[in-house]
């Protein structure tokens, strides 16, 4: 996968300008981000604590309202205040460093309450992808246990597959793992790795750079509000071009 940097596929995800300021300016979380993620890409988005990474992520979807710039999703402004962002929020599935399931509710119940309530699927229709997806991930036997019942990486694999049964277009994923136990973190990005393989559209914002290296077509390095630097995942490991790059890279690795 990340022997193909140049994707000739069509562009699912255009940022234009992106900005996002906070008390009146005086904290610029993002500063002008220009971005394009064509279908099919894992981008890696990685930096340090406070440079924008989840501000970025957070914004492909509107649950951060950008200050200026534009977001083009499938070729639609959905930074347009007459855009129903929900209707486009079912293409774009999200996955947080906690798993927010709900604690009332069996994991076969977590699954299929949006796919049901939003998709209008039928019980069975829902229950039927639900028990496939979690079989995906080697957790059908857990189908009628409650998320108290589960550890943390299961959890979170039910919360990727969670994501997965609305049928997205494109996964976001914010430093899915690092709330997890060192040991549970394998599982997870396993999964993510499977859904790469997939050929799944995915942009993820972690500390894992194993995993950058590994899966990712596209490594984008930011501080400070911008992208300071993007590559293929080869170069952008053995021969970063930015000395912040370079700086960051050094304490990391």
């Amino acid at each position: 996968m990340k022997d193909n940097f140049e994707y000739t596929g069509e562009v699912i995800i255009d940022v234009k300008g992106l900005k996002k300021h906070y008390l009146g300016g005086k904290v610029k979380a993002l500063n002008g981000v220009d971005c394009q993620i064509k279908k099919g890409e894992v981008v890696v988005v990685i930096g340090p604590s406070g440079s924008g990474k989840s501000t970025f992520l957070r914004s492909l979807n509107l649950l951060e309202i950008p200050t200026q710039g534009t977001i083009l999703f499938e070729g639609k402004n959905i930074t347009d205040k007459k855009t129903n962002i929900n209707l486009h929020r079912r293409k774009m599935g999200m996955v947080f460093q906690h798993f927010y399931l709900f604690p009332h509710k069996t994991i076969i119940d977590n699954m299929t309450l949006a796919p049901i309530k939003v998709l209008k699927k039928s019980k069975q229709e829902a229950e039927k992808t639900a028990m496939e997806l979690l079989d995906r991930v080697g957790l059908a036997d857990r189908a009628t246990a409650y998320p108290s019942q589960l550890s943390g990486g299961q959890k979170q694999r039910v919360a990727i597959v969670r994501s997965l049964a609305m049928n997205p277009d494109v996964m976001l994923f914010d430093e899915p793992t690092s709330a997890l136990d060192p040991e549970m973190v394998g599982e997870v990005l396993d999964v993510m790795k499977s859904l790469a393989a997939d050929g799944m559209t995915m942009v993820v914002v972690t500390h894992e750079m194993g995993f950058a290296r590994e899966v990712g077509s596209r490594v984008v390095f930011m501080d400070g509000g911008v992208i300071v630097e993007e590559n293929e995942p080869h170069e952008f490991f053995e021969h970063p071009q930015n000395q912040r790059t370079v700086d960051f890279l050094r304490k990391v690795l």
